[in-house]
């Protein structure tokens, strides 16, 4: 038995599939009389005239919030959304819930409006066929200019909190809290000239008092001001005043990360050498700190975490050409040194190693590191390796002039590096030896640092030392960054976020800017990451056909050297050979081989034998011409009058032999 509120539509076979066309009709469904009663709560209302302040207001205020939890919660609308207590299969019990609800005043009103939203339904779906293809007739450029923003705001900027501001060494994440991260500030670079820093901030003021000039060196002052300021922190992304932890050390700090498998613990390089630890809950004083002896001999400007049962194992390296191996529950001795010498020995030499400016290792592939020095080079490590030649043996690659100053392997593909130094930055893979492998960008400012997109796997920035902040997308254009930003000071540091929502930015004035990305900057499409392995594999296949190339030229190259080598020892061979005995001519063998060893007398008996058989040629083809005599041309004269018989034929010729022939017959 179906209920009163149930319809059925019938349609033929046929039609099936095809779109439903609803049309207009008169006909009166439903008449509600107005009500007197809420005719007299209507109240007239005069035009209200507001008034705004037109002047620009200001307000500095800090606010910090607890995260409000949302939840969607849905509804099932079953046989026109009946309530829980309503037995939808009891006819009775619908009937009356549905004369309770047409009691209600509000209930017309709200019909009135459910019968608006379904004319407009109604009438966009008999406006529009939903089986058609639209704008097929469109050009296929018609789209071409329309693209996504790409755009980075502002949000927060973090003054450093000492009176003289110190240069951004150092920016690094919190692994496991996205709203905290270190910065490590560094007085090192203050007590000389930066790249990207004016030759006027060295020269001494004068004053001239009328008699003597006072010279005034206010960049010695600064600097004994700072020299204790070694103090580093730990910042809350909402709260700009205070940072939430203070870090302090004797010594100045050059290198410190976080342990990205316990974030308790914070490795560090000083200036002097040793390596320290801090622990992040305590902050103040290193909890433990490396012997002089054990410590590098100059200062310690590279590190990173490995990874290890313990999480306690790292990599530290110095400008002395050392890479030492410590585990951070015992600093009193390395687990390992090694010198970073590009001659392939085991017998390393000091004086021939390269200073290591930074380094690099990633969790998911747990045996290699990467070491760059500050002569250009990058070495491969293994972490297998006993001896420092199968430590060192996947080789070791020049690639820039200077020091390199950024080694990222890109999030995605880790098999790929980022590699900033001089005046340019190039991608790089351990396939490719020497070379560059897809992008390499030049500008006329040098690169001091670079970063990968976290989120947007095809997208990376540089920073460089006039403050131009350049994001580059390989799949967009790998001719121009795709955008750009200005600061007033240069970038020493930048580091995205693990979600890739902000990236933190380190000016040399002290300051740490926080970027928010667009949409379009911090998200990838499904297409990105397959267009990103074919432009990779394609590349990789490029550079391995140039090195065979090259390789073909070297070799070609040796053999030809090898081939004009052993050319001149033959020829300085000839010449050092003593005169041999004279022979007798008058001995036959002898006086044969004085004939074939005389090169002049070949030449002239082969010159001869060329004329004697150039000369029977020509008789083989001369023609020899008789002449007749008085008697034989009279004869011939009167045979052609008709007064004598022919004369006879010559001996020997064409007409004596026919004559021959047919006697014969």
């Amino acid at each position: 038995m179906h209920s009163a509120n149930q319809f059925v539509y019938t349609r033929e076979r046929r039609r099936f599939g095809r779109q439903c066309l609803f049309s207009d009709r008169n006909q009166l469904m439903l008449s509600i009389n107005p009500s007197k009663r809420q005719r007299c709560q209507y109240i007239l209302r005069n035009p209200v005239h507001q008034g705004t302040q037109l002047s620009r207001q200001l307000a500095y205020s800090i606010m910090e919030t607890e995260n409000v939890s949302l939840a969607d919660h849905g509804m099932y609308h079953y046989e026109g959304g009946w309530p829980r207590e309503v037995n939808i299969k009891d006819e009775e019990a619908t009937l009356r819930h549905r004369k309770k609800i047409e009691r209600d005043d509000n209930w017309g009103g709200q019909v009135v409006g459910l019968i608006h939203q379904s004319l407009d339904v109604a009438e966009e779906n008999n406006t529009v066929n939903i089986y058609e293809d639209f704008f097929l007739d469109l050009p296929s450029e018609a789209g071409d200019s329309i693209r996504t923003a790409f755009e980075a705001r502002q949000k927060n900027i973090f003054h450093d909190p000492e009176i003289i501001r110190r240069p951004i060494a150092v920016i690094d994440w919190t692994p496991n809290d996205v709203r905290r991260f270190l910065v490590l500030h560094s007085n090192i670079p203050l007590a000389r000239r930066m790249p990207g820093e004016s030759n006027k901030k060295d020269k001494p003021k004068e004053k001239d008092d009328g008699k003597k000039k006072l010279i005034l060196l206010t960049p010695l002052v600064k600097q004994e001001k700072i020299e204790n300021t070694n103090d580093f922190y730990i910042w809350n992304l909402e709260n700009p005043l205070k940072p939430m932890t203070s870090f302090s050390c004797d010594d100045k700090v050059l290198k410190t990360l976080y342990c990205p498998k316990d974030e308790n613990w914070i490795a560090g390089g000083l200036q002097s050498g040793k390596i320290c630890i801090w622990n992040s809950r305590m902050g103040g004083q290193p909890v433990s700190i490396c012997p002089l002896e054990a410590a590098h001999r100059e200062p310690a400007a590279a590190l990173c975490w490995v990874h290890s049962k313990t999480n306690t194992e790292f990599y530290t390296g110095s400008h002395d050409g050392s890479v030492k191996y410590w585990d951070g529950r015992d600093l009193e001795q390395p687990i390992q040194e090694l010198l970073m010498d590009p001659q392939m020995t085991d017998d390393q030499m000091r004086s021939r190693s390269h200073g290591v400016t930074v380094m690099e290792f990633e969790y998911t592939i747990p045996i290699r590191f990467i070491v760059g020095t500050d002569m250009g080079s990058i070495f491969i490590g293994n972490r297998k390796g006993m001896t420092p030649m199968e430590t060192l043996a996947a080789g070791n690659y020049r690639l820039f002039n200077g020091p390199i100053r950024t080694v990222e392997r890109n999030p995605f593909f880790v098999k790929n590096f980022l590699i900033t130094g001089d005046w340019c930055a190039k991608i790089w893979a351990e396939e490719c030896k020497g070379s560059p492998l897809t992008f390499l960008i030049k500008k006329s400012n040098q690169i001091l640092c670079g970063s990968w997109s976290t989120a947007r796997c095809s997208l990376f920035v540089t920073g460089d030392s006039e403050g131009e902040l350049d994001f580059w997308d390989m799949l967009l254009n790998q001719r121009k960054s795709i955008f750009s930003m200005k600061f007033s000071a240069r970038i020493l540091c930048v580091k995205f976020r693990p979600d890739g929502e902000y990236l933190a930015v380190g000016l040399g004035n002290g300051d740490i800017q926080i970027l928010e990305m667009d949409k379009a900057m911090k998200q990838s499409s499904s297409k990105d990451k397959g267009l990103m392995v074919a432009m990779f594999e394609r590349e990789q296949l490029r550079c391995k056909l140039l090195e065979g190339r090259v390789e073909e030229i070297k070799l070609k190259h040796r053999l030809t050297a090898a081939d004009l080598e052993r050319k001149t020892l033959i020829e300085a061979q000839e010449k050092e050979k003593i005169a041999p005995e004279p022979l007798d001519p008058d001995n036959p063998d002898e006086f044969l081989r004085i004939i074939t060893s005389d090169e002049e007398f070949r030449d002239i008996f082969n010159s001869f034998q060329d004329h004697v058989l150039k000369t029977d040629k020509k008789r083989q083809k001369r023609e020899y011409i008789m002449d007749l005599t008085d008697f034989e041309m009279e004869l011939t004269t009167h045979h052609s009058m008709g007064n004598l018989p022919t004369p006879p034929a010559a001996p020997g010729s064409d007409e004596e032999n026919m004559n021959m022939n047919i006697i014969n017959t």
